[in-house]
């Protein structure tokens, strides 16, 4: 039986015959070449070129600015109206650019949520093929359960988890505690390859116990040193928190040595590091990439240009953030969004009353990763100048 050919008036392709440099000539004749194109769906790409290979990136999405402020009131207000367990599994509100059509995606590639947790409530275990992490702004008490190993979530602390591992979150405490998640979900999406499974409808005793230190830490927490007992490792890393008191260290250092006149620094007053596999000394999870950025009062971070897309949270600290054209004052708490290919600045303002360093600081997570193994990362930084490099 033969198929009845696609009318115009079923085809999604529609095209239009316009009087413009570099498209040929109107004519009845064109006319009815771009109709047939629309029975047969296909879509000639002198119609497209400008859309689809673009001079420079331009992203769908756009500068945006989340006060932690707002998001921890609503989230107290969803603590008491919206129960966690099977079927919403986790009591996480997801930011949403403005230019992405209401879709709970922060850009086209990552996700970032708040996530919020009652007092004695448990999420209950699943595991899922998008690569995660939390990263904690505020609070302690609450114990993310990977692979049946409890891991303590402090102030400050980074918690990486790879893709189809088992996870759950339970908090021991009496106080509700709230923390980020970012996740590579519109990635996965929009490649349709993600896969996900419910796992034990309840943690073990011996997983609600509050250890000191993870079993993933006890053997691979020590700087320099891998367990010789332990072979080949999976895709991502298998140490399960990076506590802050490393990374504080770590960026309190790099700026002290600039000061003595070693530098150490990424440039003026910009310390920054970047959290690794200890197995591969690569980036953490195989599509997200975290770093930790610190800026000393008055430093000023010259203009960036990357492709790819970022998610900011300040840590601490205050100061005025510069995305394109969009330009806010930042404190403990606010997140913001770097689409591909706008340009980047901070200023850090921060001082004795609102910053433990006196300094701002910025936990940052990006698709770095995906970009650089398919060659596509660039990188243009305007020096003091204002000559690109």
């Amino acid at each position: 039986m033969s198929t009845p050919e696609a009318s115009t008036t079923t085809s999604p392709v529609r095209l239009r015959a316009v009087d413009a440099p570099g498209q040929p000539d109107v004519t009845p004749e064109l006319e009815a070449l771009y109709r047939g194109f629309e029975r047969e769906l296909l879509v000639p790409l002198w119609t497209e070129i400008g859309d689809l290979m673009p001079a420079h990136p331009r992203s769908s999405a756009v500068p945006h600015l989340w006060r932690w402020e707002h998001l921890r009131k609503l989230a107290e207000q969803a603590g008491d109206l919206v129960p966690v367990g099977r079927g919403g599994e986790r009591r996480a509100i997801a930011l949403a650019n403005p230019a992405l059509g209401g879709r709970p995606f922060a850009t086209p590639t990552l996700w970032a949520a708040i996530q919020y947790l009652m007092p004695g409530e448990d999420a209950p275990e699943h595991r899922h093929t998008q690569h995660a992490f939390r990263f904690v702004v505020e609070g302690s008490g609450v114990w993310t359960v990977v692979g049946g190993d409890p891991v303590p979530m402090r102030r400050g602390d980074f918690l990486p988890q790879a893709g189809w591992n088992w996870h759950a979150h339970h908090n021991a405490t009496t106080e509700p505690m709230a923390w980020v998640d970012g996740l590579d979900i519109p990635f996965q999406y929009v490649t349709e390859s993600q896969f996900f499974q419910f796992g034990r409808e309840e943690i073990s005793d011996a997983e609600r116990t509050t250890p000191e230190r993870s079993r993933s830490e006890r053997l691979w927490g020590h700087p320099g040193l891998r367990p010789l007992s332990v072979g080949e490792v999976g895709p991502g890393t298998p140490l399960l928190a990076y506590k802050w008191e490393f990374t504080d260290r770590a960026l309190s250092d790099q700026l002290a040595m600039e000061r003595e006149g070693y530098g150490g620094t990424v440039e003026p007053g910009h310390a920054a590091v970047r959290y690794v596999n200890p197995a591969t000394g690569g980036d953490v999870l195989p599509t997200l990439r975290t770093e930790f950025h610190r800026i000393a009062r008055g430093a000023e971070t010259a203009p960036v240009r990357e492709t790819g897309s970022s998610v900011y949270q300040v840590f601490d600290g205050s100061g005025t953030v510069t995305v394109g054209e969009e330009t806010w004052s930042v404190t403990r708490g606010d997140l913001f969004v770097v689409p591909s290919w706008q340009p980047l600045s901070v200023r850090s303002e921060a001082g004795g009353g609102d910053s433990d360093t006196g300094a701002l600081d910025l936990f940052r997570f990006s698709d770095s990763p995906v970009l650089e193994a398919l060659n596509l990362d660039r990188t243009s930084v305007k020096d003091t100048e204002g000559t690109s490099r």
